[in-house]
């Protein structure tokens, strides 16, 4: 006689992620946040807004962590992009001067530090403060943050349009650069200021080559790149010497591709195929750094021995229809 199979569903419990907490249990209640005495490094930096003409509206604290901001109108003359921002987009800054001359308003505040200048920095308000400008206005509302280190995360404070790959490397390798005169520490303790140990790799790429096919080489960047225990002036060294190698590799690649584009097929999806071919850790699913120098020498010497005619039809076929050049 067949045994009836058991219906009953397991019970499964609903994991959290990470960081998340349970409703209500973090932080300040909305009536704590105005309460309490400003520290005296806020109180004077209140005085500080005020001799440079600038106007406290208020003093809170966040309501996470309870750390103690201002609320400003700043002269506009005064305050500057950090140095090493991406670069504007003319078209972005033109729509936002559009909507901000439609509706007559200014709605977003802009993050802010007191600059090394006397000045105020914005991390992320570079397209804002242009439209600004452009209008003619004469001040501006800001959110002025009392620690100066903020200014160097930018890419998590990031709130104006997502950065793309380039423009994450080129603002982090000028961070790096900056820091590198005013805050030489080892290059490890800025990770979370970088993110990325191979966003400063690429970031000199891209310097070098602005049209550098960085996207292609940043997942194998990501397992075989890592943050410098070396100060920040010497791991520059080394972050040029490892962006040289990457590029040495690209222009073996780039010499398959065009090999490839002579038998017709030239398709988008070439690039990545000749790198996946030549990776030596390709489908390893470990998370193990391997090592720089050795994967790229390995991944060069395969670059260079390609053999376009021996990559089987059906590999072909995947890369753009067979010997057509259809995308």
């Amino acid at each position: 006689m067949a045994t009836k199979k058991s219906t009953t569903k397991k019970k499964t419990t609903k994991r959290k992620k990470k960081h998340e907490g349970d409703p209500g249990s973090r932080g300040l209640e909305a009536v704590e946040l105005a309460e309490g005495k400003p520290p005296a490094l806020v109180a004077e930096l209140a005085r500080t807004v005020e001799a440079d003409g600038g106007k406290v509206l208020a003093g809170f604290r966040d309501p996470v962590g309870g750390n103690w901001q201002l609320l400003v109108g700043l002269p506009l003359s005064q305050v500057t992009p950090t140095p090493f921002q991406r670069d504007l987009s003319d078209t972005h800054v033109a729509k936002l001067t559009e909507v901000l001359h439609r509706l007559d308003r200014f709605l977003d505040p802009l993050v802010a530090v007191r600059g090394q200048d006397g000045g105020y920095w914005t991390p992320n308000g570079y397209h804002r403060l242009a439209a600004l400008q452009r209008l003619g206005a004469r001040s501006v509302v800001a959110l002025l943050v009392p620690e100066e280190q903020l200014a160097y995360q930018i890419l998590s404070l990031n709130t104006e349009r997502a950065h793309n790959l380039k423009e994450r490397a080129l603002e982090v390798i000028r961070m790096a650069k900056l820091l590198a005169t005013v805050d030489p520490r080892a290059e490890q303790d800025f990770a979370d200021e970088f993110e990325m140990a191979g966003l400063l790799t690429l970031g000199v790429c891209y310097e070098e080559r602005p049209r550098f096919s960085g996207g292609a080489y940043q997942s194998l960047l990501k397992r075989i790149d890592e943050f410098q225990a070396e100060k920040l002036p010497k791991a520059l060294e080394i972050r040029a010497r490892r962006a040289g190698k990457v590029m040495e590799l690209e222009d073996a690649v780039a010499e398959v591709v065009a090999a490839f584009k002579k038998r017709g097929i030239d398709s988008s999806s070439v690039r990545g195929f000749v790198i996946a071919h030549i990776n030596p850790l390709h489908g390893d699913r470990s998370k193990k750094k391997a090592d720089f120098d050795g994967t790229i020498k390995k991944m060069l010497a395969a670059a260079q021995s390609f053999d376009v005619d021996a990559v089987r039809p059906e590999e072909l076929a995947k890369l753009g229809g067979g010997f057509s050049a259809e995308e």
